[in-house]
Parts: structure tokens; C-alpha cells; sequence
């Protein structure tokens, strides 16, 4: 009843501001696509379709990138949950918004509450939308309720907890509630991610019975593998309980040509070093668990494009998968997002359904944010201006079409990573570099920086530095600041003789 009162108003204000569904798109074709927008939280570039584990089993999410176009070298443009999900769906960089950290949500903000944001500029032309599970970061406030999508399903999340944790031994940073994993007694129902699909499945049957009315926009948001690393114990079944589990290589001293700055940028975080996992023998639990959790996500995944194909809405459907940025599992030493490398900046990214090839693979940087510009030429709504992002139909009709430009991902105010086809170029706000060549180096282990040799290819890619807005009232969680020439993390200033490594 409450989902329909706020569908009712939802329409209301749609009509009275002048916005009424017609069958005939802003290109002059007929029959809009449907949208379904599927936002998975925390997954780095493990899936099978990439070939970065060698292990990790994501049939459906392969299945997928069969169907359409897989990006290959997909960027978040920032390495954390709020400011990565507010930069795609308004198609602003946090260095445009300053939304930098966990806090505080685009509505809260005066700057950025009057953006309009994709599932609205869809719902401006007369789209039905719907949501479930995590779409924008964390719970969803009463006022995103009322403005962001005409229909809300549950929320999703972790799902019931064990009565204790699995992983107990305090962790050097805190001992996190949900910084755990391993497998639980419940079934599949007792995860949040089970749910999620649930209601995707039934909204599915329901707009498939539909011989008329309005295009939709469905977006669903999976919480896994996000922390507490938890699923039924037939998907952990899918992974040797052993040493044949394939770790990340990080060798020793893999961070002695690293700036000691990028420290500063997952200075004290809940998720702990690499150093804590070998010392408690918790390393492969952690990785077997994250390539559980996965796949246990890959299997909803796969609940979701079912009910789509078995309710006749495959070749009217428009399909995009993504991730809100990737994650570490002891490279560079350390587990968790926050830092400006590929394994905490490449993600996921597939489209699949009407106007895009199949089987393709495009190597051209990209970015989360020209999702928003994408779906709107896709859809052939007319084109929104001010926004960030760059439409990607060329490459989703041919996947070597060129780029104008390379994927950048920023991470509080000041640290910039900016990867083209062949480069990673970072620099910190103290002005430190390093410098990537993926041909040769794709773990990142050489930083070719300081070189002469690569000054010009510094040169070509710091140009495309952007400026920085300064974080805005409210910023915390994750917050690096200077104040009076010291750096400060959280409110307390950073001493070197406290690093944790």
C-alpha cells in the first residue's frame, strides 16, 4: 500500500510538471527499452568473463557479457561506496560535487540536492521506476523515498548474522562487526541478496503480463561480496578448503617505491592488512570467502536475468551491470577499497540488450559515470545537459571505437588516478607520483615515476587532472584534510610512527 501511495504522488508531480509517457521516443522511434540496472557492491574484476581468478565461478555474469558488450578497462571514479554511487547517478565527479566520503547523501547537501539523477530523468520522460537493495550508498532515507524511485522493494543488506562472529580474533584496526566471513547454517533465504531477487523476479512477472503502459526502469542492488563475507555453505563447496586456493601475489616490499602518502589514504579502516590475515592464518579463508560470496551474488544475478528472459522481456530490455568499484585482498598489502590502484578502481561493466553487440569486448577507458549519458542516448530520451560522462554507444556498436579521453578516479580532495589503455598515472595531494605501464607491469609493481624517460607520458596524463571542489559540509567517514600544514584522518592527525602496516 505504501509502495502505491508513493507511486501515486510519484505520478502526480510527474503530470503536473508536464511529463506524460508517449510511445514515440525523442529519436522518432517507437517503443522505448526498459532499463534493468544491476548495481553489485564491492566486487572487484573477479568475474570469469575478465580472467583475473582463475578460480572464481560467475556463470551468469559471463552469460551476460556473451549476451552484450563487456568493458574491460572500467573505472569507479572514486574508490568508495557514497561518493562512487553519487557520481554515477548524477554523472558528476566528487571532484565536481565534493562528495567525497561515506557521508554526508547528495540530498543532503544544498549543491548537489537539486541534480537530477538518473532514475529521475527517466521518470521525467515517463518511465516507471522501481528499486531494491542498495542502489544509492546504505539505507535509503525517507526523502530519496519520496523523490528517486516510484516503487521501493526491501532493502536487502547482509541478511540474519551468526549469534557470534565467525572470525574472532580482534582486529588490529577494531574488531568491526561486519569485518567477518565464512559459511552460515541458514539457506540461501537468509541472506539480504536472496530477497533482493525475490522481488525482482515478481516485479518481472508482473510487468511481463503487461500488454501496455509505460517502459520501466528497474534497478536492483546486491549487497555481496560486500563485508561480513557471508553465504550457504554449497557455495563456499565451490572452492577447495586448501592451499589450491589462488591467493593475489603481493611479494615483499611490493610498496618501496610507493609514496609514503598513499598511506594516508586508508590510514586506520576497519578492514584489516595483509600483515593481520598471514599472521591468523585468516588470508585464504578471506579469499576463499570473497570468491563465495560472489558466486553466491552471481546465482541472484542469474535469478533476475531468468525471469526477464522467461517473461518475454529480453529484446525490449536494455541490461546494465556494474560494480561501484573494486577491492583489495592483500595486494599491496593491504585488503578493502580507498586506494587509487586497478584493483580498487576496475570494475565489472556490461551492457547487453537492444543497440549493443554481442560478444564483444571493448579495451577503451571508461567510466561509471557515462553509464547515466549512455542510457539516455540508448533509450533515445532527449540529451541531458551537464553531465560528466561520456555516451559509450559508439563502443557498444563498435567496441574499438576510439575514447576521447581516459577513466580518472579521485579520492578526497587532491589525489587523482588517471588510467588510459596502456598507463596508470597517480598523484597525491602532496604532489608524489607514480606511474603504471599495464603491458608490461599489470600487477602495478614498477613505479616508473620518477623516470625521465616517461616524463612525456606524465606530462599527457596529468593534463587531464581535474580541479578539485573542496569537501562540503558534513563531509566524515573515510575524510583525509590539511589543516595548518598537517594531514588529518577522521578528525586526528597522522603520525608515521602509528602507521599500521
Amino acid at each position: 500500500m505504501e509502495n502505491r501511495k508513493v507511486f501515486s504522488s510519484f505520478v502526480t508531480a510527474i503530470l503536473a510538471g508536464g511529463f506524460l509517457w508517449s510511445p514515440v521516443q525523442a529519436d522518432g522511434s517507437a517503443n522505448p527499452p526498459n532499463v534493468l540496472f544491476i548495481a553489485i557492491d564491492d566486487l572487484n574484476d573477479w568475474i570469469g568473463a575478465l580472467h583475473t581468478h582463475s578460480q572464481v565461478k560467475t556463470p551468469n555474469i559471463d552469460r551476460l557479457a556473451q549476451r552484450g558488450t563487456l568493458f574491460t578497462n572500467a573505472h569507479a571514479q572514486a574508490p568508495l561506496c557514497n561518493p562512487s554511487r553519487i557520481s554515477l547517478m548524477t554523472s558528476q565527479r566528487p571532484s565536481t560535487t565534493g562528495i567525497y566520503n561515506l557521508a554526508p547523501r547528495h540530498l543532503e547537501v544544498e549543491s548537489t540536492r537539486g541534480l537530477i539523477t538518473l532514475p529521475r530523468y527517466f521518470a521525467m520522460h515517463g518511465y516507471r521506476t522501481l528499486s531494491t537493495g542498495k542502489i544509492f550508498h546504505g539505507g535509503v532515507t525517507e526523502k530519496e523515498r519520496e523523490v528517486e524511485f516510484h516503487e521501493w522493494g526491501p532493502d536487502g543488506g547482509v541478511g540474519r548474522r551468526p549469534a557470534r562472529k565467525l572470525v574472532d580474533e580482534p582486529v588490529h584496526m577494531g574488531n568491526h562487526p561486519l569485518l567477518d566471513w565464512g559459511p552460515t547454517a541458514e539457506g540461501a533465504a537468509a541472506r539480504g541478496d536472496y530477497h533482493v531477487a525475490t522481488w525482482a523476479e515478481r516485479q518481472l512477472e508482473q510487468l511481463g503480463r503487461q500488454e501496455s503502459g509505460p517502459p520501466f526502469f528497474l534497478a536492483v542492488g546486491f549487497f555481496l561480496p560486500h563485508v561480513p563475507l557471508y553465504a550457504p555453505q554449497e557455495w563456499f563447496d565451490l572452492y577447495p578448503d586448501d592451499e589450491s586456493i589462488v591467493l593475489p601475489v603481493s611479494p615483499v616490499g611490493e610498496r618501496d617505491d610507493v609514496p609514503d602518502f598513499a598511506w594516508k589514504l586508508h590510514w586506520y579502516l576497519p578492514e584489516p592488512r595483509l600483515s593481520w590475515l598471514i599472521e591468523h592464518d585468516q588470508w585464504r579463508p578471506k579469499v576463499r570467502a570473497y570468491l563465495a560470496t560472489i558466486s553466491f551474488m552471481d546465482a541472484q544475478v542469474g535469478r533476475v536475468l531468468d525471469a526477464l528472459e522467461a517473461n518475454g522481456l529480453n529484446d525490449d530490455t536494455i541490461v546494465v551491470l556494474w560494480s561501484d568499484h573494486g577491492y583489495h585482498l592483500g595486494e599491496k598489502e593491504i585488503t578493502g577499497k580507498n586506494t587509487l590502484w586497478e584493483r580498487s578502481t576496475r570494475v565489472p561493466l556490461i551492457f547487453a540488450g537492444p543497440g549493443v553487440a554481442t560478444g564483444a569486448r571493448s579495451s577503451r577507458p571508461v567510466e561509471l559515470l557515462d553509464m547515466y549519458p549512455t542510457l539516455v542516448e540508448l533509450a533515445g530520451l532527449p540529451e541531458k545537459e551537464g553531465l560528466e560522462g561520456i555516451s559509450l554507444r559508439s563502443q557498444l556498436e563498435d567496441a574499438d571505437a576510439p575514447r576521447e579521453r581516459p577513466a580518472i578516479t579521485t579520492h578526497n580532495p587532491g589525489n587523482h588516478a588517471v588510467r588510459s589503455e596502456r598507463w596508470r598515472y597517480i598523484r597525491y595531494a602532496d604532489g608524489s607520483e607514480e606511474l603504471y605501464d599495464h603491458v608490461r607491469d599489470p600487477h602495478e609493481w614498477a613505479n616508473l615515476a620518477a623516470n625521465p624517460e616517461y616524463a612525456e607520458v606524465v606530462a599527457d596524463h596529468a593534463r587531464w587532472l581535474p580541479d578539485d571542489t573542496p569537501h562540503v559540509p558534513g563531509s566524515s567517514s573515510r575524510l583525509l584534510v590539511q589543516e595548518h600544514g598537517e594531514w588529518f584522518w577522521e578528525g586526528k592527525r597522522i603520525s608515521f610512527d602509528e602507521l599500521i602496516r
